[in-house]
Formats: structure tokens, C-alpha cells, sequence
């Protein structure tokens, strides 16, 4: 893994890495859809509204797979000092805020028809709710660091604050992933677990698909953003050292 904290070695792997993974992960993404919206039959209890489960067990994956992913690029740089871990975490942190809120929008359209209500105060959506606000939060401290230090700090790296905000928000992982259980609630139980799935075969195939689809666009995004971040940090210390030029001339 050191062998790629070189940006410049980590590059020459992301670059051609990146439409890869945003191209196959459309096509699947695409596939998976219409699959779920047009091949398969309804659910015999929910009918076409469990249809809106092929993006919002995705999106619920994804916010907190990309938290966990957070936490262990800040233990990584707490650690090791990985020099792209802040990088990674600072790259993760939109698109998986964004994909939490994908997951609470489409839990709540699919709530109000077969729950009747929009919102319930249940220990899935709050525990939920709070996975957004962390990212928010770390969101928001990532953004302050980098105006307190006047720009990004140095190679992108998270100040030590950020990383263990990364760590202790990994608390509510487990805390989502048990809530139907722990918990009497209006969210279903466990619907994929080790043991298997309960739904059928016949409406879990296209799952799979748009699942891989998203995943592979998240990995595609997160890489975008790295390059981004690491051409900032670039141009960022090539304008300081044209400046220091000037100043000793």
C-alpha cells in the first residue's frame, strides 16, 4: 500500500482507472433499472412501490459503506500517515453525504404508501439521520481547516481533529445496520443477510446490478475527486513557491 502513497503512482493507476469504473458502472447501473422498473414483476404485498427498492438499498449501502471507508482512511492517517489517506476521506465525504440523502428521500417516498406516514422517529431512519449530520459535520470541519490554514493543509492531509471525528462517528454503523433488531420499528427487518436473502430471486437479481452499478460509480467519483484534490494541492504549492521567489528577489 506505501508503494502508492506517491500521488504520482497513485495517479498513473486512477487516470485510466476512472472511466472504467464510471462506464461499466453506468451500464450496469442502466441495466439493473430497467430490470427493476420494466422486466420484473411487482411485489405481491407492495406492489410497484418495492420497485424503489433498486436504488434505495444501494444508496443505504453506499452512505454507509463511504462512512466506513471515511473512518478507515482517518485511522490510516492517524497511524501510518498515509498521505493520500486525508485525501481519500476528504473525496468521500460529498458522495457519501449525498448518497445518505438519496437513502432517507427514497426510504421516506417508499414509507409514506406502505407506512402511511413520511417520517417515523424509529431507531433506523434516526440513526440514519444522524449518519447525515456527521457527514455534514465532517464536511463542514474539513472546509474550516482548510480556511484557517489558508488553503489546504500540507498534501491534503486531515488535521488530527477531523480524522478522530472520522473514527468515533464509525460508532453509529453498527448502531444502523442493528436498529432493526435492537429496536421494535416500522423499517422491515434484515432483508440480505449471511444466511440469505428474503426476497424473492425473482425481484433480487436487478438489485445486484444496480448495487454493483452504484458502487463501481462511487469508487468512480471518489477517484475523480482524489485527482482533483491532489491537482489543487499542486497548483496551491507552485503559487507558493512562485511567491517565495518573489519575496527573496
Amino acid at each position: 500500500m506505501h508503494a502508492y502513497a506517491n500521488p504520482t503512482r497513485f495517479l498513473a493507476i486512477a487516470r485510466p482507472l476512472t472511466p472504467w469504473l464510471l462506464g461499466l458502472g453506468l451500464a450496469l447501473l442502466l441495466v439493473g433499472a430497467w430490470a427493476g422498473l420494466m422486466l420484473v414483476p411487482g411485489d405481491y404485498k407492495q406492489g410497484e412501490t418495492a420497485r424503489i427498492l433498486y436504488v434505495h438499498v444501494p444508496s443505504a449501502w453506499l452512505g454507509m459503506g463511504g462512512w466506513t471507508a471515511l473512518a478507515v482512511a482517518g485511522l490510516v492517517q492517524l497511524v501510518w500517515r498515509h498521505p493520500l489517506a486525508g485525501i481519500a476521506a476528504r473525496a468521500i465525504a460529498v458522495p457519501g453525504m449525498l448518497f445518505t440523502a438519496l437513502c432517507l428521500a427514497t426510504g421516506s417516498i417508499w414509507g409514506k404508501p406502505t407506512w402511511g406516514t413520511w417520517w417515523e422517529w424509529d431507531g433506523r431512519m434516526t440513526s440514519m439521520l444522524v449518519l447525515l449530520f456527521l457527514y455534514a459535520g465532517f464536511v463542514a470541519l474539513t472546509m474550516g481547516d482548510a480556511n484557517e490554514n489558508g488553503g489546504q493543509r500540507q498534501g491534503g492531509m486531515l488535521s488530527r481533529g477531523a480524522a478522530v471525528y472520522a473514527l468515533v462517528g464509525a460508532v453509529n454503523i453498527p448502531i444502523i445496520n442493528r436498529s432493526v433488531v435492537w429496536w421494535n420499528s416500522l423499517h422491515q427487518g434484515p432483508s440480505i443477510t449471511l444466511g440469505g436473502s428474503s426476497i424473492d430471486a425473482a425481484l433480487l437479481w436487478p438489485l445486484g446490478l444496480t448495487l454493483l452499478g452504484f458502487s463501481l460509480l462511487f469508487g468512480g467519483i471518489v477517484l475523480m475527486r482524489m485527482r482533483r484534490i491532489i491537482a489543487d494541492n499542486r497548483v496551491a504549492a507552485r503559487l507558493r513557491r512562485l511567491a517565495d521567489d518573489d519575496e527573496g528577489n
